[in-house]
């Protein structure tokens, strides 16, 4: 049998560090070895300091493990963060300065030139960042990968098939956002109920300008951004789980209704071709429904890690639009950040 990978969780005790936990359950690949979180959770077991809030019971196999500080060392080989960007920054770079691997989830590094903005069916051959990374400071001993905000997954995987066949001039997306992206205890009840919250801070400039990362070119050392334009308004909705984003795109090569939907519906990538555990076998499911996707109904496709497009039809101004939905704590931020790593294993960056 082979070794599992130890890992530790940055932020464990939150809403994603939570989804770690629960992902990582009975994983072929890692095993949870060490916990770290805030002050107040310091010190005390996990079952003392977690208050489990997804659904079913909290993993036996960690009530019982000691909440560290989010300090090296850790007893682990690599970390996996959920940490707030605020404190991500400082954080993760000691710990790759320290020889950790890290996998965040946080925004601290996203944009950062040398650093992985990762999406395994899109953009693969950007790991090889890690060896300009290793070349600089932080990362000298070791080195960070990062995925994309929740929503820009989610349109990214949307526009990477029809980018890829047909070209893309421009995009523009209003997103309806899941409670949960918020954190716990995140919105307060009475600000959502009966409303709708027109601003998410920092979520239009993230989606606008990471889809522009990710579907960028690798250029030596660099990554070239992609040309098209992408414009973005996000709200926050009152539902708990799964983001839906309504889409409008302008192709800059003409496609049929049924060319655009066979891109997508056949849409696969290394993922799925090396079988990786949390790759989905259908990464986009085409809705034929007038009324889907619909967070309660789809947000678990695929175990949460494929996205649901419906309303698919040509658009009186751009050419083509569509809604599309994915769960926005599995796909969109800790699902993200492990099929990161078992690509990472898979093509001998993470040994």
């Amino acid at each position: 049998m082979t070794k599992k990978i130890r890992v530790g969780i940055l932020g464990a005790t939150g809403m994603v560090g939570q989804r770690f936990v629960e992902l990582l359950e009975n994983h072929p690949q890692f095993e949870i070895t060490a916990l770290a979180a805030s002050d107040r959770s310091q010190g005390k077991t996990f079952a003392e300091a977690c208050t489990w809030r997804l659904a079913g019971a909290m993993p036996e196999f960690v009530k019982a493990l000691t909440v560290q500080a989010p300090h090296a060392p850790l007893d682990c080989d690599l970390v996996f963060s959920s940490l707030p960007g605020d404190i991500a920054r400082e954080t993760e770079g000691d710990f790759a300065a320290a020889g950790y691997p890290v996998i965040s989830n946080s925004s601290a590094f996203r944009m950062d030139h040398d650093v992985p903005l990762l999406i395994p069916e899109i953009n693969p051959e950007h790991l090889a960042l890690i060896d300009t990374q290793k070349k600089s400071g932080a990362g000298q001993h070791s080195f960070i990968v990062t995925n994309p905000n929740c929503s820009t997954i989610m349109l990214a995987l949307a526009l990477a098939p029809l980018d890829q066949q047909f070209g893309i001039e421009s995009v523009i997306t209003t997103t309806m956002q899941a409670l949960s992206g918020a954190g716990y205890p995140g919105v307060a009840s009475l600000a959502i109920s009966d409303n709708v919250l027109p601003f998410i801070e920092s979520e239009e400039e993230k989606i606008e300008q990471e889809t522009l990362k990710i579907l960028g070119k690798l250029n030596g050392e660099m990554i070239d951004e992609s040309p098209m334009k992408v414009s973005a308004q996000c709200h926050r909705v009152n539902v708990s789980d799964g983001h839906l984003a309504a889409v409008r795109v302008k192709l800059r090569n003409t496609a049929s209704l049924k060319d655009v939907k066979q891109a997508l519906a056949s849409f696969s990538a290394l993922p799925q071709e090396l079988k990786l555990h949390s790759a989905p076998e259908q990464v986009i499911i085409v809705r034929e429904e007038k009324d889907r996707p619909q967070p309660r109904l789809d947000r678990d496709a695929g175990n949460g890690m494929s996205i649901s497009i419906g309303r698919l039809q040509p658009d009186n101004v751009f050419d083509y639009r569509f809604v599309a939905l994915s769960h926005n704590t599995i796909r969109g931020a800790a699902g993200a950040a492990i099929l990161n790593a078992e690509l990472m294993i898979a093509t001998g960056n993470l040994k």
